[in-house]
């Protein structure tokens, strides 16, 4: 089984986006933007997801892919470029279907209701607590908007 790296452009989109693959037992490395703009709690909660998730090996904040994670030795989760809407995720979308289409095994997540793959999560109670966990000053954001637990999808393009 490859290893898996889950690119979260923001701190939570790794559990919100990637929740299923998250708990999977597979080792995981994460990559979070550093282009975006975030309260230093958010970085600081989101180092301690390992606390919460087994099989974490690494968690990065970087502007781009280290050289060191770009080889067929992973599966990448990255957001959908095609149905995400907010424009870091459309761009580490992009940059990862360039990825794809050159051969590394990409696999893209959205949580956006129109896309087709979307479905409801297997345990959105765990999700919710996982969030709640971690990101505790984020509540508000999915106390009124459950879509964030409540459903996730995937999908691999063939080229």
């Amino acid at each position: 089984m490859k290893d898996v790296v889950i690119i979260a452009p923001h701190c939570d989109d790794e559990i919100i986006g990637t929740f299923e693959t998250l708990i999977s037992p597979s080792k995981k490395i994460i990559i979070y933007s550093e282009k975006m703009e975030f309260d230093h709690n958010r970085k600081d909660y989101a180092l301690e997801l390992d606390q919460f998730v087994s099989g974490i090996s690494e968690q990065v904040f970087s502007d781009k892919v280290p050289n060191e994670f770009l080889s067929n030795d992973f599966i990448y989760y990255v957001p959908d470029p095609y149905f995400e809407i907010h424009p870091d995720h459309r761009y580490w979308g992009s940059l990862f279907e360039k990825y794809a289409r050159d051969g590394l095994d990409v696999i893209f997540y959205s949580t956006i209701m129109n896309a087709p793959y979307i479905h409801e999560v297997k345990e959105p109670e765990k999700k919710l607590h996982l969030l709640n966990c971690v990101y505790p000053d984020q509540r508000d954001l999915w106390l009124y908007d459950h879509k964030y637990f409540l459903f996730e999808g995937y999908t691999k393009w063939i080229f």
